[in-house]
């Protein structure tokens, strides 16, 4: 099966002498990952980040969880034998890294898919990809920015009234440890575009998913994808009251912070949606850590992520597949306000599951969506 060229893994190949020097030299790259890491983060320490998902032994060995599959599983791995051509899905994000990979790969599994991107020039360009490669595909790109809530409103406004069912919203586009700016709606932009604007998304699609479930008798899914990164947020978690502070502002404590309201956000939106009897489940999830553009705003570590990271990070085949696993895997049915990570339930952090500031996260993200 080819693989589409919008996602080509260009990592190289490495020979090893020895069946064990892979694992020698995957673990020490780790734990120079690490150290490195630990001075970017100096809120997270080297314990935190050498025992998070990344550098457990699923991801240094390639171990299959209860799943049957791990961290090395790619996207079409994890949905193959999936049928899934009377679907529709909104993937956000969908003109580079991991998004386009999950477009790529629903379309290949028959899945109707709207990509709502930023570009749309690179989105029409991913869009001529994928159908090149599957002509079958049914693939539209749609413009949207997560930073603007009027490009949010925008979109879900012309999709409603395109009159098209949605089984599957995904929650994917991101920017990471940004330097500090406000959006157009003047709240910082990570905190933005990360959370704000896929909860408004989802609070304005809601209505037309369940249409679509109780219309088709199938289960709708709400994927956010969130990242390991939750558990570095800032000390209280969420600045509620210091949320635009410039001074205070630290760009991985902020992308923490972002990545924790993602988590927040899919654990209330599911106990809201089981409390009204919803056929709609919400889950969030960490994709691993992928050498892409995310990196872009982080200077000479980008280098770094470039060079030794490709020993260590996933390649984009890899770092789709668990929102892929969990938008489409038929064991999931009913399953809700979980967190996964490399195709396998997870654990999130303690203030992850913290459902008092779950609920204070919603009103709060209300009220600034209601400005």
């Amino acid at each position: 099966m080819k693989r589409s060229t919008c996602a080509v893994d260009t990592t190289p190949q490495v020979t090893y002498p020895h069946p064990h020097a892979a694992h020698f030299i995957k673990r020490m790259s780790a734990l120079l990952f690490a150290d490195v890491l630990s001075v970017f983060l100096p809120s997270c320490s080297r314990k935190i980040v050498a025992e998070s998902v990344l550098f457990q032994e699923m991801w240094l060995f390639g171990r299959k969880g209860p799943s049957g599959f791990s961290s090395a599983s790619t996207a079409e791995e994890v949905t193959n034998g999936i049928d899934a051509s009377d679907l529709t899905a909104i993937v956000t994000g969908a003109s580079s890294g991991i998004g386009s990979e999950t477009a790529r790969v629903l379309a290949l599994r028959g899945v109707h898919v709207i990509m709502g991107v930023r570009n749309m020039a690179a989105g029409k360009k991913v869009k001529e990809t994928i159908v090149k490669q599957i002509p079958a595909a049914k693939v539209d790109a749609m413009e949207l920015d997560l930073s603007s809530l009027a490009s949010v409103r925008k979109f879900a406004s012309e999709f409603t009234s395109s009159g098209r069912p949605l089984n599957i919203l995904i929650n994917n586009a991101g920017v990471m440890a940004t330097p500090f700016k406000l959006s157009q709606d003047n709240i910082e932009l990570q905190f933005a575009t990360n959370h704000l604007g896929h909860f408004l998304l989802a609070n304005l699609l809601l209505d037309t998913m369940k249409k679509t479930a109780r219309q088709t008798k199938r289960e709708g899914r709400i994927v956010n994808v969130s990242s390991e990164a939750h558990r570095v947020s800032y000390e209280e978690g969420i600045r509620f009251d210091r949320l635009n502070n410039r001074e205070q502002y630290k760009r991985w404590g902020a992308y923490g912070q972002s990545k924790l309201a993602n988590v927040l956000h899919a654990n209330e939106l599911a106990r809201r949606l089981k409390d009204e009897g919803a056929d709609i489940t919400a889950n969030s999830l960490h994709p691993g850590v992928i050498s892409t553009n995310l990196f872009r705003h982080l200077g000479v570590f980008a280098g770094f992520v470039s060079t030794l990271g490709k020993l260590v990070l996933k390649n984009v085949q890899q770092g789709a597949s668990t929102t892929c696993y969990v938008a489409l895997r038929p064991e999931l049915k009913g399953v809700s306000g979980e967190y996964f990570s490399d195709n396998n339930l997870a654990k999130a952090s303690a203030k992850a599951a913290d459902t008092d500031l779950a609920k204070k996260l919603w009103e709060f993200s209300l009220d600034l969506i209601k400005k």
